[in-house]
């Protein structure tokens, strides 16, 4: 199975940690977000061969995937972030067009709570998606009776009913990788764009025009990694799946937590929900329900519902904040 992960996205709603960092390599209960789709990958063999569509940052990427897995990863780079159908087609070079090879798309950025080896085992191309009560702000898939998908929305406009409350979630089963890239090629000829982009949805759509067999996957645990807030949601789910329990003495540790190598903890408060990462250093504070990554300094301090970027040095406060990497507060 060849699986394609892009991660070209630059992440200006988590900013300012993405101005220093790729998006997929931000923290979540003690990995960066990217290490949970790749471990399982892996360590399922589910992938023989995994494409990365790099953009921004992207030797960034490459030197964290290299460095942690014992895999050979493939990297294309998307020059210009023209959509996800796009980035996409920046991988048609790695597929054989003569073989029709299936191809398995999960999105780097998203972390999803899912059996990969139920979704591969299809007989059919497969869409993942999850039951959402405001349909609007996503793409949504419509079924005819049979349970076959016969069409796909991309985020139905505010006055129009949407077909569906099942949201496209970032995971996508192809059995036909060279009609996928034809159906792609197709909508950038004719410029078939949403909001200035080349949609992935929209190719999906040529396929079904070209009686492609679609199903859907119900995807219960979608991780969405996309903000500050929602950041936290993801980290807070992890750890309470995790099953570490951390004492300390001197410390109180109210888990669920993580807590990293090398760190000093004195005098302190953590968690719950509170990951810290390698080479902290915590002296007479409180830490709950925030990530405070590598390297980071915290002395009679109180933060809570916070991320704090690398090498930060927070002394004497009281503060919920996103805070960007080498700050002194």
């Amino acid at each position: 199975m060849k699986v394609i992960i892009p991660v070209a996205g630059v992440g200006t709603r988590l900013r300012p940690h993405t101005i220093t960092q790729p998006k997929v390599l931000l923290n979540v209960a003690g990995h960066p977000m990217i290490y949970y789709i790749v471990d399982e990958l892996i360590r399922k063999k589910i992938a023989d061969s995994i494409i990365f569509v790099t953009g921004h940052q992207g030797e960034k990427i490459e030197h964290y995937l290299n460095s942690t897995f014992n895999f050979k990863f493939d990297y294309v780079r998307q020059k210009e972030t023209l959509g996800l159908g796009h980035a996409i087609l920046c991988a048609k070079g790695k597929f054989d067009p003569i073989k029709k090879e299936e191809v398995l798309i999960i999105l780097g950025d998203t972390l999803f709570d899912v059996n990969l080896k139920d979704v591969v085992k299809s007989k059919y191309s497969v869409i993942g998606v999850k039951k959402v009560e405001d349909p609007r702000r996503f793409g949504v898939v419509e079924k005819d009776k049979k349970g076959f998908i016969k069409r796909l929305v991309e985020k139905p406009a505010s006055q129009e009913v949407s077909p569906s409350n099942e949201a496209i979630v970032g995971i996508y089963l192809l059995k036909n990788s060279t009609l996928l890239f034809d159906s792609i090629e197709h909508i950038i000829r004719n410029k078939v764009t949403t909001k200035g982009e080349y949609q992935l949805t929209d190719a999906l759509e040529i396929m079904l025009r070209q009686n492609e067999k679609m199903i859907t996957y119900n995807v219960h645990g979608w991780l969405d990694c996309g903000k500050p807030e929602t950041l936290l949601e993801t980290n807070r789910y992890l750890l309470d799946k995790k099953s570490n329990n951390y004492s300390i003495r001197g410390c109180k540790i109210n888990n669920p937590v993580y807590i990293g190598k090398n760190v000093t903890l004195e005098n302190s408060i953590i968690g719950p929900h509170a990951t810290i990462n390698d080479g902290c250093i915590l002296r007479n504070s409180i830490v709950d329900n925030s990530i405070i990554d590598n390297g980071c300094h915290l002395e009679n301090a109180i933060v809570t519902d916070s991320l704090v970027g690398r090498n930060s040095k927070i002394i004497k406060k009281k503060l919920n904040l996103n805070l960007g990497e080498f700050s002194e507060i």
